[in-house]
């Protein structure tokens, strides 16, 4: 590279700037750190820098797009594996490349949907917060044996294997779901690959582990949770808006399931990550679910461990450097 490229980064947070920062040693990148999230009216900050880092919550719409190929942005760079949140049309038009962290730490996100699915269907919380006050009441807090049950997966990339054979170490029997079925690993593994109708017909316990596409936008609904058993619960690790909310507080006020897990949430971009505690909630959906007892929601953490944050950092760092030296963009999202 002739010159330092100089890479602008949104919604960051603490965690961001110490792995970043660590794995920028190698590449010597110049990175500038801001705490707000890229959107119409802060895309004008980009200017003078060769490169955008986005996250989850970032906003890369059509507008944006514009703006930024205004202020001289050639790459856009995902720090995650979804890409819901960027126009790839208009980037493509702008001729934007946009590139991503496909698979950072599978294991990550598949351990705390797992952590999530024993805190719910054994009370964790409620226990924890009772024994703090020195409450060692069990009434109330009798839980499930997971082993024997079955769990449906729902989409089978590299996070919904990895909850499958999770899942299958505590005993359980694996349903799967996926447009783009592996029958050869299904096979090997002695699972089955099902229709939409009986996953969630057969499941006592849904794990969403599927990427937010026009296909799988509220996936989770009143008709799919109809199907469900009144004693399933549903995990969902992947996108929130794999889930009409207003339809699972519906199931849940009329007992048609028996509990959620949730790390996203699908209006968490006003939300998640900051500290709202002093503030009146305003989100009547969300003030409405955090009232069930059998709801247990994380802000969207699923990815946070030392492994997967380095992981993001090296990746992203890396399809910068490729890009500006005309390497093959392994990690480049196309339409």
């Amino acid at each position: 590279m002739e010159k330092t490229v100089k890479i602008a980064f949104f919604d960051t947070r603490s965690y961001d700037k110490s792995s970043f920062s660590a794995e920028n040693e190698k590449f010597g990148f110049e990175i500038e750190y801001f705490d707000f999230k890229l959107n119409e009216k802060t895309a004008f900050t980009a200017k003078n820098f060769d490169a955008v880092c986005i996250f989850v919550n970032d906003s890369a719409n059509s507008a944006v797009i514009k703006i930024l190929k205004d202020c001289g942005i050639k790459l856009i760079v995902l720090r995650c594996a979804g890409f819901n949140n960027v126009d790839l049309k208009a980037a493509q038009e702008a001729g934007i490349k946009i590139v991503r962290v496909p698979a950072y730490s599978p294991h990550a996100v598949a351990e705390h949907a797992l952590a999530l699915l024993l805190s719910l269907t054994r009370h964790i919380p409620q226990a924890y917060l009772r024994t703090k006050t020195q409450n060692f009441s069990i009434e109330g807090l009798t839980g499930r044996d997971l082993f024997g049950l079955t769990a449906g997966i729902l989409g089978t990339g590299k996070i919904g294997r990895i909850m499958a054979g999770i899942l299958k170490g505590l005993g359980m029997k694996i349903l799967c779901y996926d447009p783009y079925p592996d029958s050869k690993w299904a096979e090997a593994e002695g699972y089955s690959y099902v229709s939409i109708p009986e996953i969630f017909s057969k499941s006592d316990v849904l794990s969403l582990h599927c990427p937010l596409t026009p296909e799988t936008f509220h996936i989770v609904n009143h008709d799919t949770m109809k199907m469900m058993k009144e004693d399933a619960v549903i995990i969902n690790t992947g996108r929130g808006a794999l889930i009409d909310t207003k339809a699972l507080v519906h199931a849940l006020k009329h007992r048609h399931i028996a509990g959620a897990a949730l790390d996203v949430y699908e209006e968490e971009s006003a939300l998640f990550f900051n500290d709202h505690s002093t503030e009146i909630m305003t989100d009547d959906v969300l003030a409405r679910l955090l009232t069930f007892p059998n709801v247990l929601v994380t802000g969207h953490q699923a990815f946070l461990t030392t492994t997967a944050l380095s992981n993001i950092a090296e990746v992203s760092l890396q399809n910068v450097k490729d890009f500006f030296e005309g390497e093959e963009l392994k990690n480049e999202v196309k339409i």
